[in-house]
C-alpha cells in the first residue's frame, strides 16, 4: 500500500489523479493525519509560531470536520478516508515545500523571488485542494475551487481568532 501512495500523491499534485486512486483505508488516513498534525506542529514550533500544537490540532480538525460534513450533505460518507488520505498526503508534500521556502526567508533582505515563489506555491496547493474535492464530492472544477477557497479563508479566520 505505501509503495503505490507516494506516486499516486505525485499524480494528484499534477492533477492527473485523484482521491478515489488511493487506498480506502482508514490506517493509511490515520498515518497521514497524524504525520500532518505533527508536521504542522514542527513548522510552526521551528518558525516561532505560539500556541503550534494548538494551532496544528484545531486546523486539522476543522478540515476533517469540514469534509465529513460536506461528504455528509452529498451522501457520499464512503469516500472519505480516500478524500481525508488526499487532502493530508498531498499537503504533507506541499508543506514540505513550502517549510523549505520559509526557511529561505529573512526579514532584512528584499526576496522578491523568494515571495514569488512562496505566492506559487499557496496557488499550486489550492488549484491541489480544488481538484480533490471536484472529484470527492463529484462536483464540476469552479467548485472545487470555490471549496477550497472557503476552507482556507475560513481556517485562516478560525486561527486568528481562537489563537
Amino acid at each position: 500500500m505505501l509503495n503505490r501512495l507516494l506516486p499516486s500523491l505525485l499524480l494528484m499534485l499534477r492533477l492527473r489523479s485523484g482521491p478515489q486512486d488511493l487506498p480506502g483505508s482508514w490506517s493509511l488516513t490515520g498515518m497521514l493525519l497524524a504525520v500532518s498534525f505533527g508536521m504542522g506542529m514542527y513548522i510552526g514550533h521551528t518558525l516561532g509560531g505560539e500556541n503550534a500544537v494548538a494551532r496544528s490540532l484545531a486546523i486539522n480538525m476543522l478540515q476533517v470536520v469540514a469534509v465529513v460534513a460536506m461528504l455528509q450533505l452529498r451522501r457520499m460518507p464512503e469516500r472519505l478516508p480516500q478524500t481525508l488520505s488526499a487532502l493530508a498526503g498531498t499537503g504533507i508534500i506541499l508543506g514540505a515545500l513550502a517549510f523549505g521556502l520559509l526557511m529561505q526567508a529573512d526579514p532584512e533582505v528584499n526576496q522578491s523571488l523568494l515571495g514569488l515563489a512562496y505566492l506559487a506555491l499557496v496557488g499550486w496547493s489550492l488549484a491541489v485542494d480544488a481538484h480533490i474535492y471536484r472529484h470527492a464530492l463529484s462536483i464540476n472544477l469552479s467548485g472545487g475551487v470555490l471549496v477550497a477557497v472557503m476552507l482556507l479563508a475560513l481556517s485562516y479566520i478560525f486561527s486568528e481568532v481562537v489563537f
